[in-house]
């Protein structure tokens, strides 16, 4: 009896899944396959549309909902929670050949601003006024520092590129006091700066070459002004908060699809 059942909810779900390529289970009236079908899979569009509502209107509704559907029925997540859903698309889109070669970019690039905004990380111990030359520069816990191969930040459904630019999008995004997540173009030097070798700051800035020093400890005090490097790590010495990279970002629904801010540290 117990097989039984379990063979019965194994098959309405690959037909839930999947009804294409799945046969529903035998006794079940068509009416009421229909509207479990319409429930689970509108629950799982409703999510990702609310988490990247960029992607969703630059795609559009057909190649949207076809990528969805794609998701849903091939997809083996591992979680059982919604608010992670966020996460496993953005894993599915790596494991695929997007039809638009920016999409996995533009999809962390939305995630992120949530990831930042619910997350409750703590900063490792530091001295907010420790000597940023002498001592270790610490980034925030709610700050990243992003290489994008596309302009993430153009891209919508009235600016859609077929070839990535020479030169990559350099981005820093963080959460300020005020609980707003804020985006912030980089220059070179300030990514190079931020994303340097593990060191103390005037160890990283002996690396920026002697032209850049003076702008460079600028713009580490410019950044601790905004809360951005939070001070000095105390304790062992270790790496930089590194480049945040698109592989398995954890997942929120996105409270605000665009940027707040657009400032460029250099």
């Amino acid at each position: 009896m117990a097989e039984t059942l379990r063979t019965q909810q194994f098959t309405l779900a690959r037909h839930l899944r999947d009804p294409a390529a799945n046969p529903p289970p035998p006794g079940i009236e068509a009416r009421r396959l229909k509207v479990y079908r319409e429930l689970f899979h509108g629950a799982i569009e409703g999510l990702l549309a609310g988490s990247f509502p960029v992607l969703r209107r630059t795609l559009g509704d057909q190649r949207w909902h076809a990528r969805v559907r794609d998701f849903y029925a091939l997809y083996r997540s591992q979680t059982p929670l919604f608010t992670e859903v966020a996460e496993a698309f953005i894993d599915y889109l790596q494991g695929i050949e997007p039809d638009a070669p920016w999409q996995l970019e533009l999809a962390h690039y939305e995630w992120i601003e949530a990831q930042l905004y619910l997350s409750d990380a703590e900063d490792p111990p530091h001295d907010p006024d420790g000597d940023l030359l002498d001592g270790e520069p610490l980034l925030s816990c709610v700050a990243r520092v992003l290489a994008y191969r596309w302009p993430v930040e153009r891209i919508g459904p009235e600016y859609q590129p077929g070839e990535a630019p020479a030169q990559p999008t350099l981005l820093l995004v963080y959460r300020d006091a005020d609980l707003q997540v804020r985006f912030a173009r980089l220059a070179p030097l300030a990514w190079q700066l931020l994303v340097g070798l593990p060191g103390s700051g005037r160890e990283r800035l002996r690396a920026l070459g002697e032209q850049h020093q003076q702008a460079g400890l600028e713009l580490l005090r410019q950044l601790r002004g905004q809360g951005i490097i939070v001070g000095t790590r105390r304790g062992n010495r270790g790496a930089v908060r590194p480049l945040e990279s698109v592989d398995r970002p954890p997942p929120a629904p996105s409270p605000d699809p665009r940027p707040a801010d657009r400032s460029t540290p250099s």
